[in-house]
């Protein structure tokens, strides 16, 4: 019996270790277990990636390096002098879902509104991605470098257009500049109903010689969680890197800040991006153009990730287009796969991707059915619940076996207290009389663990519960219950099902269980509202499954 329960406890507790530990290295916290991997900051800024060079000097823009360029290193700054007094207009491009502020200075898209998702602060405004407020910077710049050409603190002339998606399908935004003989177009296009914005930048050498300029483009955002972030649930904010040669790449901004975020620095595939719950913005250039792929820190808490890409050399009179997407939105799996191989790994499972990703489909055909996320959750949770029956059932049963002999346990530790290994002697032939394995019922519940701590991550992770409402007082699955009534019902659940189980021998393990359900529900007060839907009604059904059992095996010994 002691065995038993100690195992059951020790596996649950080490599970919510972990999950912990997860969270912890997840928001760049020190780890638990491998607290050497936490990272101090160090005074200077560092970078990593072909603008290490660059990353101590007071500007924001990268500088190529020779191969980068296409030539010699540039012997003077990528940057050219801009005017102290120079002032920009503020251009706003409105479609069915997202509205853009770009600044003609730089061509910086400096404010991004997602008129589909609700702020997590204040519900009553749209959630604002892109920033540039006196609390947040989060942007998206690109320029060209390797000469005295246009980047992006340089003034832009936007040429005339259309601002608002009105009643077409796409609207465009072109910036021009001209600096060192060299024009820079940039060409926003916005599209309806979709968050990928293309950008395309076209350079025309109009000087008598030869250049050869490089493009860069990079995201640039402060190193703070997202405003609302719950306390105890911590999820990734940070940039990643994707490669078909070296696959998916994360790192935190502390990464960043020591100068040891670990990636690719060399491509002509793939993309480069910013994460946060539920949301991510990444820059995908071109397939098959050669770049050069780096991470600095600009400021303080201040960071880059970006791409150089070389244009060659452009001939007097000659025009070179380079085209790229940037795509800025909700995580959504199906958009985010349609948009470029690999970006659906930024919305993050934990490490048990394998598992949650069929998890998450089953749980989008149930909601095509339903139409309603909690009752989706419920229904996700009564199929695993099936799927896992014979297996809760042999637990349920090897629990209810104990709980019958528990009389003959507490006789055999009186009888044989002075003398411990006689009392082991006689807890295993009482074991072999009654055909009770001891821990029959934790290796059940051991095989379940890695199925329901993916749901957990998938529960966390997806972007469609969130503001998403349930029945009366739940308007939002993502966030905690207002009332706290789902963690009390959490509570009574847990409560049930301790007094069902055997009861300890030992007192003080029999306080321990009795006040768990009370430790576990505090915890859950803070936890979203749909992760603790799926709680609540997992304990149902294992209350309803062991007391079925556990009365069967009861009233067979009472009539015998």
């Amino acid at each position: 019996m002691d065995i038993k329960r100690t195992v059951l406890w020790v596996v649950f507790s080490v599970s919510l270790l972990f999950l912990w530990d997860q969270w912890q290295r997840h928001n760049g916290q020190p780890s638990l277990f491998f607290p050497g991997t936490a990272q101090t900051a160090p005074a200077a800024p560092a970078a990593t990636g072909p603008a290490s060079a660059a990353a101590g000097a007071s500007t924001d823009v990268p500088q190529a390096s020779a191969s980068a360029a296409g030539a010699a290193t540039p012997s003077a700054s990528a940057v050219p002098a801009t005017a102290a007094d120079a002032k920009g207009e503020v251009i706003t491009i409105t479609t069915d879902v997202v509205k853009a502020d770009i600044d003609t200075v730089g061509g910086e898209l400096k404010r991004l509104e997602l008129l589909k998702h609700k702020d997590t602060v204040d519900p009553t405004k749209n959630l604002v991605l892109f920033d540039s407020s006196a609390t947040r910077t989060y942007l998206a710049e690109t320029g060209l470098i390797g000469g005295p050409f246009p980047n992006h603190k340089s003034p832009f002339t936007a040429l005339p257009g259309v601002r608002t998606l009105g009643n077409g399908n796409q609207v465009q935004l072109v910036l021009e500049s001209t600096e060192g003989g060299v024009k820079l177009t940039k060409t926003f296009t916005f599209k309806r109903g979709d968050y990928t914005i293309d950008v395309k930048h076209t350079v025309t050498n109009d000087s008598g010689a030869p250049v050869s300029p490089s493009l860069y483009l990079q995201l640039v955002r402060d190193g703070n969680a997202p405003e609302g972030e719950q306390r105890f649930v911590h999820t990734f904010t940070g940039a990643s890197v994707y490669t078909e040669g070296s696959k998916f790449q994360k790192f935190p901004f502390d990464k960043i800040e020591s100068g040891k975020a670990e990636h690719a620095t060399k491509s002509d595939d793939g993309w480069f991006a910013l994460i946060q719950h539920y949301f991510v913005s990444a820059f995908i250039p071109q397939d098959k153009a050669p770049r050069e792929i780096f991470t600095k820190k600009i400021a303080t808490n201040l960071y880059a990730v970006g791409n150089i890409l070389p244009l060659g050399t452009i001939a007097p009179g000659a025009s070179v287009s380079m085209d790229a997407r940037l795509y800025s939105g909700p995580e959504i799996q199906s958009d985010l796969e349609a948009v470029a191989p690999g970006l659906e790994l930024v919305k993050d499972y934990g490490w048990l991707t394998i598992i949650a990703k069929p998890i998450f489909w089953l749980m989008t055909q149930i909601h095509k059915v339903l139409g309603n996320w909690g009752f989706t959750i419920i229904a996700l949770t009564v199929l695993i619940k099936l799927a896992f029956f014979p297996l809760s059932a042999a637990s349920y049963r090897s629990m209810a076996k104990m709980k019958l002999v528990t009389p003959k346990m507490t006789a055999i530790r009186e009888r044989f207290k002075s003398e411990p290994q006689k009392m082991n002697q006689a807890m295993m032939e009482l074991y072999k009389t009654e055909k009770i394995n001891p821990l029959g019922g934790c290796l059940p519940i051991v095989i379940q663990i890695p199925v329901f701590i993916s749901l957990y991550w998938v529960l966390l992770a997806s972007v469609e519960i969130r503001n998403a409402p349930w029945i009366g007082w739940i308007h939002d699955l993502a966030a905690p219950d207002p009332f706290y009534i789902l963690p009390v019902l959490m509570a009574v659940s847990m409560f049930i099902q301790t007094k069902l189980n055997p009861t300890p021998p030992d007192p003080m393990q029999a306080k321990v269980m009795m006040f768990m359900p009370l430790i576990f529900s505090v915890m859950f007060f803070f936890f979203p509202s749909g992760l603790v839907l799926y709680w609540v009604t997992n304990n149902v059904l294992s209350i309803a499954q062991q007391w079925v059992i556990t009365r069967k095996m009861g009233a067979g010994p009472a009539k015998a």
